[in-house]
């Protein structure tokens, strides 16, 4: 047993070597090392020969001369003697790297001023005659309520809970009831605002926690089964952030497993307008229980799409901040260049009042160092023909043209191709009718063109790497196997930190330095417009995540096959989110999709 247990150890430290000459593939590596081994446990020692070295170069794509070869041989032993000492220093989710990502490029500039913020005007606030006839009011909308002492945070946080348990049998989005602090939480906010100490909008609200952020003397659990009994002993900062500002946690919602997709350990989570169907990810819990009335508001989070996505499925409004906007301190990591925490929410102004409490630096040795200091003036009465807004053309034209029958090269058969065609054409005649109502509204659009999606597969290899470096003890102890689908999928999490164990070092930084060209050509657009509108599908999601500018997420109609909403997305600047929020506040009140909500059955 021993021995065998050596032959695995040195088979591992071989497998990671490997990816250091540029062995991509899971494969190769390990066939190469079958024939090192040759079925004797004798050779379990790694030892690199010239002739299996060879092997290796030829793989890499490499090509060398004996002498070169030789040498490589010394180096690759002292290689494997360094991953041994390295892989001895403990490292959790929470270390994080030395290298920074930063969005801001040399010579931009941002204002320094800091204004007061100036709020739309609010309706009377009056009683209502049933406490749930406030469940899907908007944050705006409860703070004067709130404020006015015509209902009482206890009030809300006991419907609000009470919404919780009664739809999430159906929908699937609580992981963890957090209501002993939340009682206490919506308590001292009635004292205090009884006694004159008002906080401001956010102050009594209850809140819905996507189950990546810590709260102390909870679960956090990530939504995978080898955490479900994770927790810690400290708040995340955004959760610190909020209590400051008066709101109440009143549940830890659900996010498909390590962030990705809506498939958790305890099931899938379900679209309030369609429960038959997934309410997609990674910010599945938030944005379902924000869209069934379950929450005052939610927070998420987003790496490619885990907001942008499960807003536009539930028919709620989502903020992806700037990159560095909001300290992710006491948050799961999956990647440290693109992971961004944001609010998901009824409305574009909430969005905006909660990313006014939880936004900037904080304080301390274990804050978030990629943090922006830059101020955020929230000013709703701004006159919106003031910006400058380009529309993409292409994005919209795309959805414009005839079907033709190919979908990705995916074989689809007839009915296919006519539900796609119908549900495309319907698609078109609602992206048409946001520049209609833009233009409707005094704004002049001027046609853009995005840059060109780097030839990146999946994710990339900035959240790939990373996500595999950030969960590497999971995968090197086989923990990772209780996360596998029932169905093998290449796609899971598991099966990608595997595979980027041999992505080589310097394919990443080459990435990483086409990265850097897509975001000064990002910067470059940018410069001519303050506010970007675009189909919410397509390549800006992954450029703009990639680039780290801001966008808002805002219901865009209904579809009438089935009655599942659409969206439209607003792009801005970086630390531009005045700006794109303005414009897409304008057009949430013209419109008003917003206000509808799914009519749930208990």
């Amino acid at each position: 047993m021993a021995r065998m247990d050596t032959l695995a150890a040195n088979r591992r430290r071989f497998l990671a070597a490997c990816s250091t000459l540029g062995l991509t593939s899971t494969l190769l590596p390990g066939l190469l090392w079958a024939r090192m081994v040759e079925g004797d446990p004798a050779a379990a020692a790694v030892e690199v020969t010239p002739a299996l070295l060879d092997q290796m170069t030829a793989l890499a794509g490499l090509t060398v001369t004996d002498a070169e070869r030789d040498h490589m041989v010394r180096t690759f032993q002292g290689q494997l003697r360094s991953l041994d000492e390295l892989r001895k220093i403990p490292l959790v989710n929470a270390d994080p790297p030395a290298l920074l990502f930063n969005p801001v490029l040399p010579g931009m500039k941002f204002s320094t001023a800091r204004r007061p913020v100036r709020l739309s005007p609010a309706a009377p606030a009056r009683a209502p005659r049933d406490i749930e006839d406030v469940a899907f009011h908007t944050v705006r909308q409860l703070g004067e309520l709130v404020r006015a002492k015509k209902v009482s945070s206890v009030n809300l946080t006991e419907m609000y809970l009470a919404r919780l348990r009664r739809y999430d049998p159906q929908l699937h989005f609580v992981i963890t009831y957090t209501e002993e602090r939340a009682l206490a939480q919506a308590r001292e906010a009635d004292q205090d605002i009884a006694r004159g100490r008002y906080r401001g909008p956010l102050h009594g609200i209850p809140w819905g926690a996507k189950d990546l952020l810590a709260a102390k003397g909870y679960p956090t659990t990530w939504g995978a089964q080898p955490y479900e009994h994770q927790s810690f002993d400290y708040d995340a900062t955004v959760v610190k952030r909020l209590d400051a500002a008066g709101a109440v946690l009143i549940a830890k919602l659900s996010l498909g497993a390590l962030a990705q997709d809506d498939v958790w350990f305890g099931g899938q989570t379900r679209n309030p307008w369609k429960p038959s169907q997934g309410s997609s990810g990674s910010s599945a819990g938030p944005a379902s229980a924000t869209s069934a009335g379950c929450v005052g508001f939610s927070v998420g989070s987003e790496t490619e799409g885990s907001i942008s996505s499960p807003s536009t499925r539930c028919g709620v409004t989502g903020l992806r901040p700037t990159f560095g906007r909001v300290d992710r301190s006491g948050a799961m990591t999956l990647s440290w260049s693109q992971d961004k925490l944001g609010p998901i929410c009824r409305s574009v102004e909430d969005c905006m009042l909660v990313l006014l409490a939880i936004y900037g630096p904080e304080p301390g040795p274990n804050a978030d160092r990629t943090v922006l200091d830059v101020p955020l003036n929230w000013d709703a009465r701004r006159d919106i023909r003031t910006l400058r807004v380009g529309y993409v053309k292409a994005a919209f034209d795309r959805e414009a043209q005839p079907f033709t029958g190919n979908f990705g090269g995916r074989n689809m058969t007839d009915a296919q191709r006519t539900e796609f065609a119908a549900r495309r054409a319907e698609q078109s005649k609602f992206d048409q009718a946001v520049l209609e109502t833009l233009r409707g509204l005094g704004v002049t659009l001027h046609p853009v063109e995005l840059p060109a999606e780097p030839p990146f597969s999946g994710y990339g290899p900035a959240v790939n790497c990373e996500a595999a470096a950030a969960f590497d003890p999971l995968t090197r102890s086989g923990r990772d196997k209780l996360m596998e689908a029932p169905v093998p999928n290449p796609s899971t999490w598991p099966n990608t930190f595997r595979v980027a164990h041999f992505y080589p070092a310097v394919d990443y930084l080459n990435a990483d330095r086409i990265r850097l060209k897509l975001m000064e050509k990002m910067d470059a657009l940018m410069r001519d417009y303050d506010v970007l509108v675009t189909p919410t599908s397509g390549s800006q999601l992954a450029i703009t995540n990639l680039t780290g500018h801001p966008a808002c997420i805002v219901p865009n109609g209904f579809r009438a096959s089935d009655g599942t909403p659409t969206s439209v997305t607003f792009l801005g600047k970086l630390c531009g989110e005045e700006d794109l929020c303005l414009l897409a506040r304008a057009y949430q009140d013209k419109t008003g999709f917003h206000l509808k909500h799914p009519d749930l059955k208990a």
